[in-house]
This record gives C-alpha cells, structure tokens and sequence, in this order.
C-alpha cells in the first residue's frame, strides 16, 4: 500500500474495503490486490467505500472494473444477459458507496451507473445485500 492511498478493511459476510486517497495509476495495484485477497480468503461480496476517495482516473476505473470481474462470474453474466436481453446487469456481489459528487461524476461519465449499484452511504449499501 503506498501513501497515496489508505485501504481499511471491515470483515463480515460483506467485506467492506474503505478508501481514503486518490484512485490512480499508483494505487491500482494496491486495491486490486487488496480485493484479490479478499476473494481468495473466500469473500463472495465486497462493498468499496469511496467516501475519502479525492480522485479517480482512469487506472482507478480500471481498477474498480477488475475488480468487477474477480467478484461478478462471468457465467451468471451470459446467463442473464440470455434471460433479460433488453435488461442491464447490475452485479449483486460488488457494489460502491459514498462517492463524492466529482468522483460520481467521473463513474457516470465512464458508464459506471450501467452495471454497478452506486449508493449514497455505506449503511444503505451493506443493507442492499440482505
């Protein structure tokens, strides 16, 4: 983990992963590893917390979009999208929270809202998992 980003981890059925930093280049290894972890340690559902998130460029997109993959399987992906053919995906395993306006603004741009549940605390977040 390097300076620029801090990762705080909350354990339970929905791992929460609490960012506080900046989401770029420098850091993309740090999350992605950090939520690789947590999926080899058995984790099905994972919650990434952006609220100290300041920037997100667009190695951290990557990052968050990796990170999509490693806990959304491809298979339940094909399988609704051959049921729902007019329908979005939105991954009921990985889900974000708390992203300031700016940061929000940079997910909707980069199509983010289309296929991740974005919520606006980490509260209502962890509930949507029930």
């Amino acid at each position: 983990m390097t300076d620029l980003l801090k990762i705080t981890k909350t354990g339970g059925r929905v791992v929460t992963l609490q960012l506080e930093g900046n989401l770029n280049r420098q850091t993309e290894d740090d999350l992605v590893h950090a939520a690789q972890r947590e999926y080899d340690s058995g984790a099905r559902f994972l919650l990434i917390d952006l609220r100290g998130v300041e920037v997100v460029t667009s190695a951290g997109l990557r990052a968050l979009h990796t990170i999509y993959k490693i806990f959304t399987p491809e298979s339940e992906i094909q399988s609704w999208r051959a049921e729902h053919p007019h329908d979005v995906y939105k991954s009921p395993y990985f889900k974000l929270a708390q992203p300031s306006p700016q940061v929000h603004y940079v997910l909707s741009m980069a199509g983010f809202l289309q296929s991740l549940y974005i919520y606006p605390s980490a509260a209502e977040a962890l509930a949507s998992f029930a």
